[in-house]
């Protein structure tokens, strides 16, 4: 029987998993991907942690890491399929089959990108991230879609190996933070296109380009690639029935990160909250471990 089992490993769940050792709780964290270290590990600098301005997203997800390792943070590699509650415990049910039982339970299982979903949109040479997948397009024509953080951070990336990045959003102004507009602005091959909404993904079995229509003219570019960074969808399916989610699948927990359900709190993007960023993660995942502790001493 564990104190607390933490589902993810990204900023929340590894902070989490801190928190929880150094008040010498018996925690176990379960992962999806190995080694995994949440969608931090995709950005390629890190301009907003204090302390450590400029890091990868990589590397700050390993020190996140490698700091629960220290403390004595056990890890279990595994996707979770079910949670059920008997009224005194959860069971965590994992792909592999295993079954662990729990006091307590912390979901910080992030989000997902949110998938282009237009005519055409199954095609390939379309990719949700941009670091992975950027090398391949040295020289190309691109586009970008999105108006905030990532999207702005995409494309100054991009901007790097690409030809010419077109930087494509639906609204007249951009989401993302000043600084990063300012550099998008002053980079001379990213190409800004607002009041555009994308209708279809054209080409073959490849991109070959995107229509769209801007203030209510159809028109059409030529691209040989597509970087969407159109928002994130929670990954709370399996806590639906569990807990209240919103309209859009977030958890909803309040800023001490506990669920409507017993015993069930929740960190980081997969919860309401008005900001996402890996130190807003990072501040539920303490927030979450402290309030488990505090639940198992009340319940004791």
């Amino acid at each position: 029987m564990y104190d607390i089992i933490i589902i993810g490993s990204g900023a929340a769940g590894l902070t989490a998993a801190i928190y929880a050792k150094r008040a010498a709780l018996n925690a176990l964290v379960v992962e999806k991907d190995y080694m995994g270290t949440g969608q931090i590990a995709f950005s390629e600098c890190v301009e907003n942690y204090p302390g450590l301005l400029g890091l990868s997203g990589l590397d700050l997800g390993d020190k996140f890491r490698e700091h629960a390792e220290q403390l004595g943070a056990k890890f279990h590699e595994g996707e979770v399929t079910a949670l059920s509650w008997n009224g005194e415990n959860w069971t965590v049910e994992i792909a592999d089959g295993s079954r662990i039982e729990t006091k307590t339970v912390i979901f910080a299982a992030g989000a997902s990108h949110r998938r282009l979903d237009i005519p055409g949109s199954d095609k390939r040479r379309i990719s949700y991230c941009a670091v992975c997948d950027g090398s391949l397009y040295k020289d190309k024509t691109v586009a970008v879609i999105g108006g905030g953080d990532t999207a702005l951070g995409d494309a100054l990336y991009l901007s790097k190996l690409s030809k010419t990045v077109y930087l494509i959003h639906r609204r007249n102004e951009f989401r993302a933070n000043k600084s990063l507009q300012e550099r998008v602005f002053e980079t001379d091959n990213i190409v800004t296109v607002t009041e555009a909404v994308l209708s279809a993904v054209t080409g073959g079995d490849g991109v070959e380009g995107v229509d769209y229509i801007q203030r209510g003219e159809e028109k059409h570019m030529a691209l040989d690639g597509i970087f969407a960074a159109i928002g994130s969808v929670p990954n709370s399916r399996i806590l639906d029935g569990i807990c209240e989610l919103d309209e859009k699948g977030f958890v909803i927990a309040g800023e001490d990160c506990r669920t409507s359900a017993d015993g069930l709190f929740a960190a980081g993007d997969v919860r309401t909250t008005p900001l996402r960023q890996v130190i807003t993660a990072a501040a539920d995942g303490a927030r979450a471990a402290i309030a488990a502790e505090n639940y198992i001493s009340e319940k004791n």
